[in-house]
């Protein structure tokens, strides 16, 4: 009787189990690929969703999760998951740390502990401050949108409001240096909301994103307050300047600029490093790579609209 490993009723031989997993075996050696205990030991997903979560809740409680609320034993519930929160992202931020020291084959101590300690601590520190740009967010939603009902709708059903504040808490961390996790945030609420916002990029107040899907927005993008965007729109990058070995240059500001009360519509697309000017419209897909000076409204010519009637399809 052949030698099998059985499981539901399917069947691999013994030698087939063996020559595939030698051969998966040694592609995993040169360690590209694998998070291992004594190699990177990155956060893993499901990490960085828990200290998500836990952000989440600390931003709005009771909206997302399985806890009930109540406002005399509120503060006593907060006090736990900011103690759970800060021991959780401390372990993951000093691991990405470690992994970034490791890279640069760094012989001294890099801090990784002392540098966690901080980057975790600004955040947690920046909650108040974050709750109330969140408000003024939430607030620009209602004014903007006549379908809203409530504000508490707008928190509890509204894509955007997930992908602003989590880039808003990831930005805090990526200005800390935090390698991975605030990419990791933000990634997970572009996955969630199709709204692509790099974690680097700075967000004023009073920012609206309607409906939201296929917006993206660059790693150096500036954008005032009181902005409005629609769905489509991107904030992206005109080229990539490349060193004398071919590779591109990192670092360099390469998104725009959006000033204050700018209004842009859906499928716009700006590109590189321009200033949209305060107060500017652009309209729906329209392509802007020049700066544009306050007061600015740019449109799509009519005239370079085809129309077809019924009649000319005949």
């Amino acid at each position: 009787m052949k030698n099998l490993y059985r499981k539901n009723n399917f069947y691999l031989e013994k030698a087939e189990l063996e020559k595939l997993t030698g051969a998966l075996s040694a592609s995993y050696q040169d360690g590209f690929g694998v998070n291992v205990e004594e190699g990177a030991n990155l956060p893993r997903r499901r990490e960085i969703l828990s200290v998500t979560a836990k952000l989440e809740e600390l931003l709005f409680p009771g909206f997302d999760g399985e806890e009930r609320y109540r406002f005399d034993t509120m503060q006593y519930r907060i006090g736990q998951l900011l103690e759970s929160l800060y021991s959780e992202l401390c372990q993951l931020t000093v691991r990405c740390f470690c992994y970034m020291c490791k890279k640069s084959g760094s012989n001294h101590d890099c801090r990784t502990e002392e540098r966690s300690r901080k980057a975790v601590t600004a955040l947690l520190n920046a909650l108040p401050d974050l709750r109330d740009i969140a408000r003024s967010d939430i607030d620009a939603a209602y004014a903007g949108d006549p379908a809203a009902r409530s504000t508490d709708e707008i928190i509890i059903s509204y894509p955007a409001v997930k992908a602003i504040e989590i880039q808003r808490m990831a930005h805090v961390l990526y200005k800390h240096d935090v390698p991975f996790i605030p990419r990791m945030m933000t990634e997970y609420a572009h996955s969630i909301t199709g709204i692509d916002i790099n974690p680097g990029a700075e967000i004023g107040r009073g920012f609206f994103i309607d409906h939201g899907t296929g917006v993206v927005i660059g790693e150096t993008a500036r954008i005032g307050n009181n902005v409005r965007l629609y769905q489509g729109v991107t904030l992206g990058a005109l080229s990539f300047p490349k060193d004398s070995c071919g590779m591109l240059v990192k670092g360099l500001r390469r998104h725009p600029t959006i000033e204050d009360n700018v209004t842009i519509y859906a499928n716009a697309t700006v590109l590189g490093d321009v200033t949209i000017g305060a107060g500017s419209v652009l309209g729906g897909n329209v392509w802007v790579t020049e700066d544009l000076p306050p007061g600015t409204k740019v449109v799509a010519s009519a005239e370079n609209l085809i129309r077809y009637r019924k009649e000319d399809a005949k």
